[in-house]
């Protein structure tokens, strides 16, 4: 046993770890699920037995040591205990996301070799049954919920509480074989094969053993004192590291609570019901509660209206120093409690987030205006820094040392290095074993000392030791003249206007920038009713003369403020235009975990980039699209193409507000 494994108490797998939980706190709440409008709640005692139940279901079933068995649906307690049950059979769990379309399944599902599935739902259960005749491996699947599928052909097709049943009945039989499987799991044993978004390809498999998750687990939990009464809100992708570090490794460290809404839809509601005091969202989240909160502000009394704009302009100024304990005048801080009964409270109230001690947003860059409004208002955000193969952790930001322009120091056990092409490498107790099948990409992604290459450019600041992502490395480019492109700087500006939903800047290598606009269709449709501008759906309204107008003096703002930075004016945007639909990850445009996918838009939109560089007014162009049921349509539309004012670089920074 090493020295790590000795500070985690000899604990060396998530089973331990939820065998030591349902002594330890057996009757404390483990997970809870909210359905037909009730809360239900499993302690950690209940969740051992239900998670005994399945393994030796499993066992029954034929699960061997080794083999991969897929993981597809919302975030359900079910399926959490699934990946556990996995575990403790000596199989390999493979989330994944459970809006993916049957194509992208059968890729993983192939790639990997699952042999089963455990599904949430007759949805997901068709996306396999469609794509099984290419599964040459898989056998047999587990299904949650029985609805629609009593007529369904169950010779290979379990229900999940007939699993556990069968499990109950062969305790006698199976439990030495489930004991001694577990006895086998240590340090190094695979936990959980996650892939990869597949920004620049096809996705690989990351396999992640039970060191790095629980090396992970135990040093992000002591660096923010996550405790055993702590709350959280269980809503991102199953599929995602982020999800399954803070659902699985970090509730089974600490043994706090993990809740699952009912649905996408009432989220927001379950969110304000538990108050969770932890929190994770990528920016995303963020953005989309800011824009519903303008949106509700425009709609406001006049009253209302002029409270909440003076006290967010207090809390801008004063809040984050409030926060961060810092020195302010006794009469800010007497008008900040005065804002926080008036505004923030219950603001906070009505984002869930009165109870958050601590939260987070990574996965991508966040806008430090977006960044800057959720702290003023006293909520204890921060900045992760992180990616799939260093389960999660790279850097992350101490209370006290909360910037937006940076992404904090490394985290507990990891250490950075700058390449001299400017490229972040880390090395840590979470790095991943390797890419499953991908021997080539190990060796190009890490090397023999366990350095990984991240793929972003950066720097470490002299004295405060904090790193700073530029960019994603392939993204930061040089323009015409030599100055410098990195266009996630400029598309997160754009994105804090609530009425802006996705940017895509383009200018490496060219004499100027130019970009595509996706507008947020709830915002920019409650301003256009307010109005009295009427349309028919996204494509009429964002190509409405005075949305563009809206949408130019946003980005004309942004100019000014990207002048304000000498070494990133050269970003300005000269031309811009709104696209005809919005950016979908069914049309392969953007990652299940919504992020853009460059070369893919540049490739599909030859057309328009064109334009932009060219001068048009307007272009005609066709597009192919995905429905939702898989079928492929094309939409047809004329786009205009709008020039923006640009600035002259200034010393004086401008805020783009």
């Amino acid at each position: 046993m090493d020295k790590s494994s000795l500070a985690t108490g000899g604990l060396l797998s998530i089973p331990s770890l939820l065998q030591r939980n349902a002594q330890q706190f057996a009757a404390k709440p483990a997970y809870r699920e909210k359905e037909f409008g009730i809360w239900q709640t499993w302690t950690w005692a209940e969740v051992q037995d239900e998670v005994d139940a399945l393994a030796l279901g499993l066992i029954n079933l034929g699960v061997n040591e080794g083999d991969f068995i897929a993981i597809i649906g919302n975030n359900r307690p079910h399926l959490y205990w699934s990946m556990v049950a996995a575990q403790s059979v000596g199989a390999i769990p493979v989330p994944l996301y459970q809006d993916a379309a049957a194509e992208e399944m059968a890729y993983v599902l192939e790639h990997c070799g699952a042999r089963f599935a455990i599904v949430e739902d007759q949805e997901q259960v068709d996306k396999v049954i469609e794509v099984q005749d290419r599964l040459h491996q898989f056998e047999h699947m587990i299904y949650l919920d029985p609805r629609g599928l009593r007529k369904y052909d169950h010779h290979k097709l379990h229900e999940f509480r007939h699993v556990q049943a069968q499990g109950r009945a062969a305790r006698d039989e199976f439990t030495p074989d489930l004991a001694a499987r577990r006895a086998k799991l240590d340090y190094a044993s695979t936990c959980v094969m996650l892939y990869t978004s597949g920004t620049t390809g096809k996705p690989k498999g990351v396999v992640l053993s039970n060191r790095n998750i629980i090396e992970s687990a135990r040093n992000s939990c002591d660096f923010d004192n996550l405790r055993v009464g702590e709350e959280v809100l269980a809503y991102l992708p199953m599929a995602w590291v982020g999800d399954f570090i803070f659902s699985i490794g970090q509730a089974y460290w600490s043994g706090f609570c993990v809740n699952c809404p009912e649905s996408a839809e009432t989220m927001q509601t379950d969110l304000r019901e538990i108050g969770p005091s932890y929190f994770f969202a990528p920016p995303r989240v963020f953005e989309t509660m800011l824009t519903t909160v303008m949106i509700r502000m425009e709609d406001a009394s006049p009253m209302k209206k002029w409270l909440f704009d003076r006290f967010m302009a207090l809390a801008k100024r004063v809040g984050p120093a409030i926060l961060d304990g810092k020195p302010v005048g006794a009469m800010d801080r007497a008008m900040y409690a005065l804002g926080n009964m008036l505004v923030y409270g219950p603001l906070k109230n009505t984002l869930g987030f009165t109870n958050i001690r601590v939260g987070y947003t990574a996965g991508e860059a966040i806008g430090p205006e977006i960044f800057s409004f959720y702290r003023s208002l006293g909520i204890n955000l921060k900045q992760l820094y992180g990616q799939t193969e260093a389960t999660v952790f790279i850097t992350v930001q101490p209370d006290g040392e909360v910037r937006a322009d940076t992404v904090g120091v490394p985290a507990p056990g990891v250490e950075l290095r700058i390449a001299d092409t400017g490229e972040v490498f880390y090395r840590s107790p979470g790095v991943f074993e390797y890419y499953y099948k991908n021997a080539e990409s190990t060796a190009s992604t890490k090397d023999a000392e366990g350095w990984v290459a991240t793929g972003d450019a950066g720097f470490i600041e002299p004295g405060s030791g904090h790193l700073r992502i530029i960019d994603r490395a392939k993204d930061v480019g040089k323009m015409a003249d030599g100055s410098l492109f990195a266009p996630k700087y400029v598309e997160n500006k754009l994105k804090f206007y609530p009425n802006i939903l996705e940017a895509v800047v383009f200018g490496n290598a060219r004499d100027r920038c130019c970009a595509f606009i996706n507008i947020d269709l709830a915002a920019v449709g409650n301003w256009a009713e307010r109005n009295n501008l009427s349309y028919s759906g996204y494509q009429e309204l964002a190509g409405h003369p005075k949305v563009l107008d809206m949408v130019q003096a946003h980005v004309e703002e942004v100019n000014a403020s990207v002048a304000a930075d000498p070494m990133l004016s050269g970003c300005q945007i000269h031309r811009f235009l709104i696209l005809h639909k919005e950016l979908d990850a069914d049309d392969g445009e953007m990652t299940r975990t919504r992020k853009v996918r460059r070369r893919i838009i540049e490739d599909k939109y030859a057309d328009l980039i064109g334009a932009l560089y060219d001068g048009s007014a307007q272009i005609s162009t066709k597009t192919e699209v995905t429905y939702e049921d898989g079928r492929k349509g094309y939409i047809s539309a004329t786009l205009t193409l709008r020039d923006a004012r640009v600035f002259p670089v200034t010393t004086q920074k401008v805020a783009a507000e």
